[in-house]
């Protein structure tokens, strides 16, 4: 496959640099390039990245490293069944638990949330660190909502990392989860409460919770565009973009909310 000229594979993770000194130099080379294109791609196209780990996978399948972007690039395209293969591959290479919680979520993926949640209680967890545990309860919160289980759920993310005001890199993830589960107990104004949360500490934008916080409190947002594609906004409105409007009863109380049902809990 077709790599750019500026891809030079130095690229990658001094750690994983370190793993493909096994391989003589231009094999190395070639895989780190396409490691490269991997990482790159995942997010914003997860199809061409999974191409891209097979060429690595066929180059080089006796490295932990290869094994594990392959796994990630088939759970990003909801192989659940190779990705998980990867994974195990990896984790008998390295002898490393960090991978245990996307293990888990594979287990969710293949429809077998009973396997996710005994998962969620090996010894494996307690080796996890900080981070490694809090996807951990994501996993099982999320296992526990493919069973039926909505309050098992809310409890199993009642967390002291949950109550903490710390912000931490899963802040937002895990109180969007919280406010998503809340949601579909039916405990709107709690909901509420945790989705503005998620919003204080989603930095990144990693999470729709501002869209599901105009939802719950009555925002439409309505496409400015006509059929012909020009801009199609109000006169008394100078913004170029969605136009936001609220449906308000004549009391003044906010009109039916709309329950939707988000992936807050969601792939790790």
């Amino acid at each position: 496959m077709p790599i750019p000229d500026d891809v030079t594979g130095h690229e990658i993770d001094k750690d994983v640099q370190q793993e493909l000194q096994s391989l003589p130099k231009g094999l190395a080379e070639d895989v780190a390039k396409n490691l490269v294109m991997v990482a790159n791609l995942l997010d914003e196209d997860p199809e061409q990245a999974y191409a891209y780990s097979r060429v690595a996978l066929r180059l080089a399948s006796r490295v932990a490293a290869v094994r594990e972007a392959a796994g990630f690039a088939a759970y990003a395209t909801q192989k659940y069944s190779e990705a998980l293969a990867e994974f195990r591959a990896a984790r008998r290479m390295t002898g490393s638990v960090e991978l245990w919680p996307v293990m888990a979520d594979c287990e969710r993926g293949l429809g077998r949330p009973e396997k996710a949640l005994d998962m969620a209680g090996g010894p494996e967890v307690a080796k996890l660190d900080k981070a490694g545990q809090v996807e951990m309860r994501l996993v099982a919160a999320g296992a526990r909502r493919d069973m039926g289980q909505i309050d098992a759920a809310i409890v199993t993310l009642q967390s002291p990392e949950l109550a903490s005001n710390s912000v931490q890199p899963w802040t937002a993830r895990l109180r969007y989860a919280y406010a998503d589960a809340l949601l579909a107990a039916g405990r709107e104004d709690e909901a509420r409460e945790w989705f503005a949360k998620a919003i204080e500490s989603d930095k990144d934008g990693s999470t729709d919770a501002s869209d599901r916080l105009a939802e719950l409190d009555g925002v439409e947002f309505v496409d400015a565009l006509d059929e012909d594609g020009a801009d199609a906004l109000p006169e008394s409105s100078d913004s170029d973009v969605a136009v936001a409007q609220s449906d308000v009863d004549d009391e003044g109380d906010e009109g039916d909310e709309d329950d939707a049902d988000g992936a807050g809990d969601g792939k790790v």
